[in-house]
């Protein structure tokens, strides 16, 4: 059946009942009466979805009668022009409106209209089975925060998942993933998945597109909240797909780098630097030979970029995750950053790097004074005046970044 065809069938429906609909459709749309406790909300977000919306909702208003659960099944309406909002009316859910666009914009509204004690998200595709929900609320009354579904150790469909879906972008994506935050997640990019009302206030969710799904585990191993995950079947999609393999998979991967300055800029950062600098005090008295190579001044200039550069990341590490805490993009902290602000003082920051620049000074003008006097041949001059050109930046940026860090740290009953 074709869109067309469905929106047809879903206008005649609600003309033939006209009256039934009407109190159907009041008593969808008007939030629970205050003190009705509810313990588990469903929330879908929908966006053009006519194909599928109606047999979703049912199934999920079906199993909450069939397990007597005190329920309510949201959707989260994203901008749909095929009819889909009144699709989901008549089948009795509760439909909230959206205006941003956005995947994880129409989740936190959906999230913000509920009113359960227990939230389970799922797509309105038609891809998972509302039937599942029973594992994830024993779990979740058993005192886990965050229960995820997976896909893998369930049972992927014929046709539910693209190949490189499968096996390369999510066991890619969950694999660096853990490797970053450690959040022991599986499949981390799965649709299905349900937590409390406390664990949900304590994510701090903020994005609006596909990455959400990545920042919601990310804040939640972040926050420590207690996760664990359930076998489900995931199913084939019907209607179109809203998904950009690409370009939602640039942006997961985009995210997860922007929350990790640590991977992104600590650790390569301090590897460059570490071997620049051994370069270049190595090499600063002569060539060295190695594994039947010669290594000579040439490398020293690498070692020099290797330095400065590795510097210059590691400064970018500590500028981005001072700003994140500062303005609360992240409110927690790793122990690279935990053990710096701890020890790090405006002054030690100076001192450390007006050493470095007089070190580098003084070299320069013991290869001048040398040079002027006809007592340094060529070769040995540069190799002294590559050592202190990398000492003098090095000692300048640090005397500078101390000064652009302590700024970001100052806290209002004084200075650092």
């Amino acid at each position: 059946m074709n869109a067309n065809a469905a929106l047809q069938m879903t206008k005649s429906m609600l003309a033939e009942k006209r009256v039934e609909q009407t109190v159907s459709v009041i008593g969808s749309t008007a939030p629970s009466a205050p003190g009705t406790d509810v313990e588990i909300s469903i929330v879908m977000p929908c966006l053009n979805e006519i194909e599928t919306i109606v047999a979703c909702v049912r199934k999920a208003k079906a199993v909450i009668a069939t397990h007597g659960y005190r329920g309510e099944v949201v959707v989260s309406d994203n901008g749909s022009t095929d009819g889909s909002v009144e699709a989901a009316l008549a089948a009795g859910a509760r439909v909230v409106h959206q205006p941003l666009r956005g995947y994880g914009n129409a989740y936190i509204k959906g999230f913000d209209s509920a009113e359960g004690r227990f939230i389970l998200m799922a797509d309105s595709d038609n891809t998972y089975d509302f039937n599942d929900l029973p594992q994830f609320l024993a779990l979740l009354r058993d005192g886990y925060d965050v229960v995820m579904g997976n896909r893998f150790t369930g049972n992927i469909l014929p046709g539910a998942m693209p190949w490189s879906h499968r096996y390369i972008g999510n066991p890619a994506l969950s694999g660096l993933l853990n490797l970053f935050f450690k959040s022991g997640v599986g499949d981390a990019h799965c649709g299905m998945r349900a937590f409390s009302r406390e664990a949900y206030k304590r994510m701090h969710l903020q994005t609006g597109g596909m990455e959400f799904a990545s920042e919601m585990v990310i804040n939640s191993a972040k926050a420590g909240l207690k996760m664990t995950e359930v076998p489900i079947t995931y199913y084939p999609r019907l209607g179109e797909s809203k998904l950009n393999s690409f370009r939602d998979g640039w942006r997961h991967l985009r995210f997860m780098l922007l929350y990790s300055p640590t991977h992104l800029y600590l650790w390569p950062g301090t590897a460059m630097m570490l071997v620049g600098l051994a370069a270049l005090l190595g090499l600063a008295a002569g060539p060295v030979k190695a594994f039947g190579l010669t290594f000579g001044i040439h490398w020293m200039f690498v070692g020099s970029l290797l330095a400065l550069l590795g510097f210059q990341l590691i400064n970018l590490g500590f500028f981005a995750r001072m700003y994140s805490l500062s303005s609360h993009i992240d409110v927690t902290r790793d122990g690279a950053v935990t053990f710096f602000t701890r020890h790090f003082r405006m002054e030690s920051g100076l001192f450390i790097g007006l050493v470095l620049f007089s070190i580098g000074i003084v070299t320069f003008l013991f290869v001048l004074g040398t040079w002027a006097q006809h007592k340094l041949d060529v070769t040995h001059s540069i190799r002294l005046s590559i050592l202190a050109l990398t000492l003098s930046v090095l000692g300048a940026q640090t005397v500078f970044s101390s000064f652009f860090i302590s700024m970001m740290v100052i806290k209002r009953s004084g200075w650092q």
